[in-house]
């Protein structure tokens, strides 16, 4: 009777609260593995604690699997991955949480309706968050002794690693060491990148599914290590999530062991290279192999990914030799992006190949702000172009429905700032026709402005205190002479908190070099003219840094900034035009020790007019990607 009482009790506590998972109940504990420091073991609870509240078992489900790639293979024992796939558990009901398997295919045999199946000599990594009432003795024990960070009110992960035994009995045991920093780089990972996921309509899954179906993803982030596995040779992981897995990485064998695996399509070989003569857009172009210059009618363009520009099916064949072979199906997956970077909701000429000619159509050309959107005054200096009339000419003459004028929201009597998803709702606060074109400028406030109150937490609780938030803005260029656009901040702002904007660069002309523009109420500018490793000392201490078109792959200036940048630990956001220079650009951050905190996402702000690079035909659009480091 005793033996029976115990195994009842044994299976009871196997799946105790367990729903579809395998129940908590092993009596492993951390401290007990071999190695660990008990500060590590307190960033895990804190890594722990920061997913939990972002939740993702409100939309993830068992179904649901992602693939998971920390650094390279070759920093793992055996030159292999620990773990390649995970699930969430608990989004039906029961413990939440997520369960690491060796392979999809595991982890596919192991889930199963209802529960967790018991497959023999299946062996996973199990995170659970359970009341600390219901945990052994030893976890209670070293979360009071060790002031562990709860996750919720008063849940915590216990991490153990079960195997299902040929008899049916569960076997558990505590995660390595080195398995334990896969879970940590996992976890602050998929923090930042699963809110990401965009769901699919119903038409896009099974017709009586509850399932929620999403698009395929796939990011990249840089994990900082914690100083105590810092101390062990590590500093940054790059960590790759993707949903569904199975898509398909190259390994560079020059990368760093933190850089980041590229996404690959297969590219096509030798036998398949396609000289199909497909035609470039109008205007001049330039040849990426010779860079002679080319009539668009006359160019052609990569048969297979149409993105790269040549004058001759010669030069077409020797850059695939040379170069272009490895990067086709990377850009032909970015290519295939167009119709969703796309903004179709304006009713203007969103494509300027020739900038002249778009502006004379809208009739602006060069009038007011707008001049310095061709090369028509490219001989003036940045912040310098000629002043004339008031808010209308400076808008080029649009009409009082084209334009934001310099005076508060109407109808809105509650002091808050105003959240914003995209142009949609901006035009339609402002009352604006979809026909007006003042996008392609507002872009650059209203980016700063998408960041200083949705991306950057503690920028966008200072506004919301009624605060100033501080922002030094890198490398202004147009900006300098779009200031009164950046007026629409403060009106956003809505009556709460203030900004003050330091534009500092080596294009700020001298003569406003050290000058204050107050353009509105609560927005204020300070300009300083040269690089900002020098300056940074005199000027008030940033709560974000902003670089907007940032071209970091481009200006060997950026190295001294962005190591200030890294010095003094700031939120720092940086906009891109294209995918291929973000692409760029976070190896540029990697090679500076910083990690990419905010994922490359496309900008809501972004302007909607395409911009027809000489070379290639990939979308690119002015602020089109931002990202983030130490946010």
């Amino acid at each position: 009777m005793d033996l029976h009482l115990k195994s009842l009790f044994g299976r009871f506590q196997e799946q105790f609260g367990s729903g579809p998972g395998l129940g908590p109940g092993s009596g492993t504990c951390l401290m007990k593995v071999d190695g660990i420091e008990p500060n590590f073991i307190k960033s895990l609870y804190k890594a722990s604690a920061a997913l939990y509240r972002t939740e993702p078992w409100k939309r993830l489900r068992p179904g649901h699997y992602f693939s998971v790639r920390v650094g390279k293979d070759s920093g793992w024992t055996g030159n292999k991955q620990p773990f390649l796939c995970v699930q969430f558990i608990g989004g039906d009901g029961g413990d939440v949480g997520f369960y690491m398997f060796r392979s999809e295919s595991d982890a596919k045999k192991m889930t199963g309706p209802r529960e967790t199946i018991h497959v023999p000599n299946v062996e996973l990594l199990r995170v659970t968050y359970e009341v600390e009432s219901l945990m052994f003795p030893s976890n209670r024990k070293m979360i009071r002794t060790l002031s562990l960070e709860a996750s919720g009110t008063d849940r915590f992960p216990v991490i153990d690693v079960t195997r299902c035994m040929p008899g049916g009995d569960l076997r558990f045991r505590n995660p390595s060491f080195e398995e334990l920093r896969f879970v940590y780089a996992f976890m602050k990972a998929i923090s930042m990148v699963h809110p990401l996921l965009k769901q699919l309509d119903k038409e896009g899954g099974p017709k009586y599914s509850t399932l929620a179906y999403f698009e395929p993803f796939i990011e990249t982030v840089d994990v900082q290590w914690p100083p105590e596995v810092t101390k062990r040779g590590y500093d940054l992981v790059a960590v790759t999530i993707s949903h569904p897995p199975g898509q398909a990485y190259e390994e560079k064998g020059s990368m760093s062991a933190g850089s980041t695996p590229t996404k690959y399509r297969e590219s096509p070989g030798e036998g398949n290279f396609n000289e199909t003569k497909v035609y470039s857009h109008a205007g001049s172009r330039q040849c990426a192999m010779c860079d002679k210059e080319v009539h668009g009618e006359h160019s052609l363009c990569c048969g297979q990914c149409r993105a790269v520009i040549y004058c001759n099916s010669f030069c077409q064949k020797q850059h695939w030799n040379d170069t272009h072979k490895s990067m086709c199906g990377l850009y032909k997956a970015m290519m295939e992006r167009e119709e969703e970077l796309a903004i179709k909701i304006f009713m203007f000429p969103c494509s300027a190949d020739q900038p002249c000619q778009w502006l004379e159509s809208l009739s602006i050309h060069q009038k007011g702000m707008w001049r310095r959107k061709c090369s028509c005054y490219s001989h003036c200096p940045f912040g310098l172009l000629p002043v004339k009339g008031g808010l209308q000419e400076l808008w080029g003459g649009l009409n009082e429905f084209e334009y934001p004028h310099d005076f508060p929201f109407n109808n809105h009597y509650v002091s808050s700032p105003f959240h914003l998803s995209g142009w949609s709702e901006y035009y339609n606060l402002r009352s604006l026709s979809l026909s007006s074109p003042v996008a392609d400028i507002l872009s650059h406030p209203l980016t700063v402005y998408h960041i200083l109150t949705t991306l950057n937490i503690s920028s966008k609780n200072l506004v919301l205190k009624g605060k100033e938030v501080i922002v030094h803005c890198l490398g202004p260029e147009g900006e300098l002479d779009w200031m009164p656009a950046f007026a629409e901040i403060g009106h956003l702002l809505n009556g709460l908190g203030n900004v003050q904007i330091v534009m500092v660069g080596p294009e700020v002309p001298t003569n406003l070099s050290g000058t204050t523009s107050g353009i509105s109420s609560r927005v204020r500018v300070n300009f300083v003219r040269g690089v900002y490793q020098v300056e940074a000392s005199y000027l008030p201490t940033p709560h974000v840094v902003i670089a907007l078109n940032s071209d970091l792959e481009r200006y060997s200036s950026w190295g001294g900034a962005l190591d200030l940048i890294k010095l003094m630990a700031v939120p720092a956001f940086f906009t891109e035009q294209s995918e291929v220079s973000c692409v760029n650009a976070k190896q540029v951050l990697r090679n500076a020790g910083l990690h990419i905190t905010q994922p490359v996402t496309p900008n809501p702000f972004r302007s909607p007019v395409k911009n027809i690079t000489p070379s290639s035909n990939l979308p690119s659009y002015s602020n089109g990607f931002v990202f983030g480091v130490n946010t």
